[in-house]
């Protein structure tokens, strides 16, 4: 049977020492229950009592004391950018509309690679340029689970 991560710490403590780490892209970091592989090859069942969307840095508490760092996984995205503020503030509307994950960042919004959506976006007048980089999106205020 695999050991358990029964709960997590966010990434505030300094002076923790982790044994290993493993690697999730955004998806996987949004996580109740689910088996995952550490980087040295140990298998974790990881354990909530309630769905949480860790993120890059936290802990996973596992229940021998262990911890182990999350680290946020690279991922294939589209950097968008505007011409100004305001025609950023247009895209990101057009964005939202569709209810895509969106990451917001200064001068850019990250987006997964979707070539519908690509073409949306340049026919906008957007800059669409291919990036691998972590991926943290925006939460909606509806739909949050973290404590």
């Amino acid at each position: 049977m695999a050991t358990r991560a029964i709960s997590f710490r966010r990434a505030t403590v300094p002076g923790e020492t982790a044994f290993d780490l493993v690697t999730l892209d955004a998806d996987q970091r949004h996580i109740r229950r689910r088996r995952i592989t550490l980087a040295g090859g140990e298998d974790i069942l990881v354990d909530f009592e309630q769905p949480a969307r860790l993120q890059h840095g936290d802990r996973l508490v596992l229940e021998d004391g262990r911890l182990a760092t999350v680290v946020a996984a690279e991922e294939d995205l589209m950097a968008v950018t505007g011409r100004d503020s305001r025609h950023l503030a247009l895209l990101a509307w057009h964005i939202g509309n569709r209810h895509l994950p969106a990451e917001i960042g200064d001068g850019r919004i990250l987006l997964r690679r979707d070539n519908i959506i690509r073409a949306m976006l340049e026919a906008l007048g957007a800059g669409v340029h291919d990036v691998r980089v972590p991926f943290v999106p925006e939460h909606g205020a509806y739909h949050s689970h973290d404590p």
